[in-house]
């Protein structure tokens, strides 16, 4: 029996980049880099469709994408700008259609109505989708559209004609519409797991398909290969609802931030930032992790684990112990970054009888640092990040500007400095 198209998923084109080409005439048609500080040393987070064609793509060594494609424009990234036209656009597809859930900075996923899955009523949802976005947001940037049975499907549509297209994967063209893939273009196959999939005798997709339930099973060693197997033959199965394992920032350092005296301001604010971020999905942490990575090319980290908490000034204390201990005190650093793990509901959790280092206070104590959080959190989320903050990072507001992951995606009026 055929699977009717269930979802639809909308993916912008080589998105940072082409807001750079929005915002910029003279870029359009280049080769464009994308780059988070403007240093050789640096990568690039974007590369336009322009770099990709001479191989620059996202993790390219800046000096390298300049020899890989003489004329490339590099220009530093513009956080601010990507979440404004980020907004923009799923306005634009909520004037199309609902929108279902953002997924990242670039995605997001709509279910499709009962009476809107007849493949032509699905296509022109797609195209009015294009239309609404080059009219309302801008004609420079790009989404490809895809649509199929199931959302890992309309992923994988969305995926198949880049850039600008618009593909539907209707059930009765399974599996054979899909083995043109690489195993590295599905989602959740990565370096390891096609390691895997070789080591079992599977090296295109055409063979992933032909492979039975079982045999998918011990590949993923549990039902992940289960999910995969009917994910394949248009199936539509639950989300799995996985829950929130760790919150962290890291920041490449610009030449200027590069020595210890500069970046620990800087790693202050990350760590500031993470705890905003904790108390807000009413969590605690338990374990806080001190990365570092040397200008010499040399990577260090180091962690504490610590009864639960989310007090900004606890885990000050405890970072400044990781950063006191750390390795070549004077030598330069290109990256510094920080993650707390261990995390619980704060609902669900139970003090300990022990305490287990001498940074968490005690517990008359624990209630100033709860209501002095909830204070500051308050003010900066109304009247903006910099209208109070630590000392400690003074020096960092102009040298740690917004980031944006793929799972979080700030907001304007919290994260701006």
């Amino acid at each position: 029996m055929d699977q009717p198209l269930t979802a639809l998923f909308v993916d912008c084109d080589s998105y940072f980049a082409s807001v750079e080409q929005h915002l910029d005439p003279n870029l359009r048609g280049r080769p464009v880099g994308v780059a988070p500080v403007m240093a050789e040393s640096s990568c690039c987070i974007a590369a336009s469709y322009e770099a990709k064609a001479f191989g620059v793509k996202t993790g390219t060594r800046i000096s390298d994408a300049r020899i890989l494609c003489p004329g490339i424009a590099i220009v530093e990234s513009k956080p601010a700008e990507y979440i404004r036209h980020h907004h923009r656009i799923v306005e634009a597809v909520e004037d199309c259609i609902h929108v279902e859930a953002v997924l990242s900075i670039d995605e997001m996923w709509a279910w499709l109505p009962l009476n809107l899955r007849e493949p032509s009523a699905v296509e022109a949802i797609g195209r009015k989708i294009k239309e609404t976005v080059a009219r309302e947001v801008s004609p420079v940037i790009k989404v490809s559209v895809g649509a199929g049975p199931n959302k890992f499907l309309a992923k994988m549509a969305s995926k198949m004609r880049k850039p600008d297209g618009l593909f539907i994967i209707e059930s009765h063209e399974l599996p054979a519409v899909l083995h043109e893939l690489k195993l590295r273009d599905l989602t959740g196959i990565a370096r390891s797991m096609e390691t895997r999939l070789h080591a079992a005798g599977i090296h295109t997709v055409e063979r992933l398909c032909a492979a039975s339930k079982p045999v998918l099973h011990g590949v993923w060693g549990g039902v992940m290969g289960d999910r995969l197997w009917h994910l394949l033959r248009g199936d539509e199965i639950p989300d799995i609802v996985s829950a929130r394992k760790s919150i962290g920032h890291s920041h490449v350092l610009p030449p200027e931030s590069r020595h210890p005296d500069r970046a620990w301001p800087i790693l202050c604010k990350l760590l500031h930032k993470a705890c905003e971020r904790l108390r807000s999905h009413g969590l605690l942490a338990g374990t806080l992790t001190l990365q570092l990575a040397f200008l010499r090319g040399v990577s260090w980290a180091a962690e504490v684990r610590s009864d639960e908490t989310d007090s900004t000034l606890t885990l000050m204390r405890v970072l400044d112990r990781l950063w006191r201990d750390r390795p070549k005190p004077r030598c330069q650093l290109l990256q510094v970054g920080v993650m707390l793990t261990r995390l619980c509901e704060h609902h669900n959790y139970t003090p300990s009888l022990f305490q287990t280092i001498a940074e968490i206070p005690a517990a008359e104590d624990q209630g100033k640092h709860q209501r002095l959080d909830a204070t500051l959190d308050k003010l900066r989320a109304r009247y903006g990040r910099s209208v109070v903050y630590y000392g400690s990072v003074q020096e960092s507001r102009d040298n740690a500007p917004m980031r944006i992951s793929f799972t979080h995606i700030p907001d304007l009026n919290v994260e701006s400095d």
